[in-house]
């Protein structure tokens, strides 16, 4: 099990992240070469309006497409794609109309959006939805991973419609938006201390400090995991958060570091054909492996919600969901075959079987329960980025 845990990290790392992340600089910089065609409060307003349809929508795209099939395949591709580009021009023009306003190289105005920003989401236990791949991959599979995503109050829409409206416009435009915020304090940071003479050396020195926090938070999860299960109340939410602002640094260096190395080496004489390639070309392998759900930066998830040490286990499942189906479909046809001879042997036995014989003990089978849904994507992501 261990070699899967390694494997999933691995390629949650090196293959999930960096796709996601040169799907959105593709998106992004394109846009910022045409700005002219992107202008920023009108891509505002039609990409939160794309992003609130769909969250209102959730439950019913689920219900539309919960028997899966080739037209879900490709429904739900679509979708992706959609609300991916939705996500970067949301971000995009978010981030873009803050810095207009906003010196982004005095690092007074920087914190003073930055800080109350971060406070807000820590005191409403809100942090995780500022991380990304390559700490989590969402899975394209099932339509319900696809569709459904927390929100905030995670009110239902069948009897309290106003509320249930209020909820989703809550969590896309005030939770993303200071999510946003934070992430662009950070990032600029990063910019203004980090070699920020030498753009080529500030991309390797974020790539390297990503990469190393990265590999170290999920080294010390076990640790974690350990000690988050023999603590509870106002302590276990502290130990979550600190771990989750390690974890949030790491994100933020991986994403900078691999951004500004494609902006500097891949294709610079032909930067529109960069843009290009990194959009298609990060979409499509995604699709490949069924995980370009992970791009999406959507949903509302809480500090320390889940139990025991599942709060610091972030959803990096690929093999070990794969190897962990096939035992869970190879388990029910032992016990459906077990069942069918206890059956032939009461009928050979001359017993009478009319009550359909013993029960199917799922029990073994429930156990075996799948991983917490993905974080972001963040990307809400399970938010973004």
């Amino acid at each position: 099990m261990w070699f899967l845990t390694v494997m999933d990290i691995l390629l949650s790392s090196l293959v999930v992240g960096p796709c996601v992340v040169g799907f959105w600089r593709g998106t992004w910089e394109y846009m910022e070469a045409y700005r002219s065609a992107f202008p920023l409060w009108w891509t505002l307003w039609v990409s939160g309006a794309l992003h609130l349809v769909f969250t209102l929508l959730r439950q019913e795209f689920a219900e539309q497409f919960r028997r899966g099939g080739l037209r879900y395949i490709i429904i739900s591709r679509c979708y992706i794609y959609v609300f991916s580009v939705s996500c970067a021009m949301q971000w995009r023009s978010t981030w873009m109309i803050l810095e207009d306003c906003i010196n982004c190289y005095d690092v007074r105005y920087i914190l003073l959006v930055t800080v109350p920003s971060t406070l807000v989401l820590f005191a409403f236990r809100l942090f995780c939805n500022t991380l990304a791949p390559p700490y989590c991959i969402a899975l394209d599979f099932k339509p319900e991973d696809v569709f459904m995503f927390p929100t905030m109050f995670n009110i239902s829409g069948t009897r309290e419609t106003w509320l249930y409206v209020l909820d989703c416009f809550f969590s896309v435009f005030v939770i993303g938006t200071l999510v946003v915020f934070v992430w662009r304090g950070f990032w600029c940071l990063l910019d203004n201390y980090l070699f920020p003479d030498r753009p080529d050396l500030s991309a390797l020195g974020s790539l390297a400090m990503g990469y190393f926090l990265v590999f170290a938070t999920f080294a010390t999860q076990p640790l974690m995991k350990a000690l988050v299960s023999r603590i509870d109340g106002f302590w276990r939410i502290l130990a979550v958060d600190i771990y989750l602002i390690f974890s949030f640094c790491g994100t933020v260096n991986v994403w900078r570091g691999v951004w500004n190395t494609l902006n500097i080496y891949f294709l610079p004489e032909t930067p529109i054909r960069s843009y290009w390639v990194s959009h298609v070309v990060s979409f499509v392998l995604l699709i490949f492996i069924n995980s370009s759900n992970s791009i999406l930066v959507r949903g509302v998830y809480i500090d320390a919600e889940e139990q025991g040490a599942q709060c610091v286990d972030f959803p990096c499942y690929y093999l070990r969901l794969f190897f962990q189906t096939k035992r869970k479909k190879k388990l029910l046809a032992q016990l459906q075959k077990r069942q069918v001879a206890a059956l032939a042997r009461r009928k050979s036995e001359g017993e009478n079987c009319s009550g359909g014989g013993p029960d199917l003990d799922l029990g073994a089978v429930n156990h075996l329960q799948k991983p917490r849904a993905s974080i972001v994507c963040p990307t809400d992501s399970q938010n973004v980025v």
